[in-house]
């Protein structure tokens, strides 16, 4: 789905370059979403916010970490 409509900036795109991102300003400058009419910035930044989090390992996955893989 398109998030920038100016930039043609998909909901896809903005997960791909989420975990890499420190804040809504360096995904503006990474790919242009909300740098023209800004009407996409607060779904830009939910989006972003939703991404980071889905990077997040949970921590019951790091307790078991290895845990299938001992020989």
């Amino acid at each position: 789905m398109y998030i920038c409509i100016c930039n043609a900036v998909t909901d896809d795109h903005i997960y791909e370059v989420a975990a890499s991102c420190a804040d809504l300003a360096e995904l503006t400058m990474r790919t242009g979403c909300g740098s023209n009419c800004g009407s996409c910035l607060n779904a830009a930044a939910e989006l972003l916010v939703k991404a980071r989090a889905a990077c997040v390992m949970p921590q019951s996955a790091l307790l078991n970490l290895g845990t299938m893989c001992n020989r």
